[in-house]
């Protein structure tokens, strides 16, 4: 029974990430915690799921030529070994998963507090992002800017599970408001797929992924994601933001509290 129960809920989920394209993370993570799985676990489990879940929209993305992988390039430098490090401090500073535990459930409440906040204002980014002609010295301060958001990205996505999605398309929106939107969704999915699995990896090696729940999570997502893009296509999409982002506030304050 919890088996099945497992898929369904990667099937709600999918669905979800389908009809709204928003990131798994902000609602895996909560959904296995409710579920009475402990937050390393929660978190080290969906981090795989996030990873194994984006890679066919990263080879779509790249077919359409809609990534730029230069960006992710950067964004790597940042990211991965900021991810590297964090599963490090988490293996030697502490004796037990339960110890630092805490920290990834304030963290994980601080991220679906800020996803939220960015889902209710994605409008008046959107509104930012108009081309602006950059010097040779302000895309040197630009790419190093760049590298550094990615290593926050590394941080807070490997504590939390939550925020290579929705996160990673803010920031791309704030300092590169050249880039089209196409090549923005498929650059932050590019970026997200070794982010995450890169995290994911480094959550098996601290014992914190049960690849039981996985496989369930994944039997039940990958037809659910389909279905919820098809659908998607003929639902109001800032009616469905709004409700989201409603969601995931409340869910982020619980957690944060």
């Amino acid at each position: 029974m919890d088996t099945l129960l497992y898929i369904l809920s990667g099937a709600g989920v999918g669905f979800a990430v389908g009809l709204t394209g928003i990131g798994g993370g902000s609602l895996m993570t909560p959904l296995l915690l409710l579920f009475g799985f402990p937050a390393y676990v929660a978190i080290g489990t969906d981090l795989m799921y996030a990873a194994l879940t984006k890679i066919s929209g990263v080879v779509i993305h790249h077919q359409q030529k809609s990534v730029d992988w230069p960006l992710v390039r950067l964004l790597c430098i940042g990211s991965i070994p900021a991810t590297v490090v964090t599963i490090f401090l988490l293996k030697y500073l502490f004796t037990e998963s339960d110890h630092y535990s805490p920290i990834l459930t304030s963290c994980l409440g601080f991220m679906l507090t800020l996803t939220a906040l960015v889902l209710l204002f994605s409008n008046k980014l959107k509104s930012l992002h108009k081309p602006k002609v950059r010097t040779k010295e302000s895309s040197v301060h630009l790419r190093v800017f760049t590298i550094a958001m990615g290593a926050i990205l590394g941080v807070l996505v490997t504590l939390s599970s939550v925020g290579a999605g929705a996160l990673g398309t803010a920031v791309l929106l704030l300092i590169y408001p050249a880039l089209s939107s196409v090549k923005i969704v498929g650059t932050e999915i590019a970026h997200a797929v070794p982010l995450t699995m890169v995290a994911g990896i480094g959550h098996i090696w601290l014992g914190n992924v049960d690849f039981s729940l996985l496989g369930s999570l994944m039997i039940g997502s990958l037809p659910a994601i389909y279905f919820g893009t098809k659908v998607g296509k003929h639902l109001p999409e800032n009616i469905m933001r709004m409700v989201l982002a409603g969601i995931l506030f409340t869910l982020g304050v619980r957690y944060l509290i």
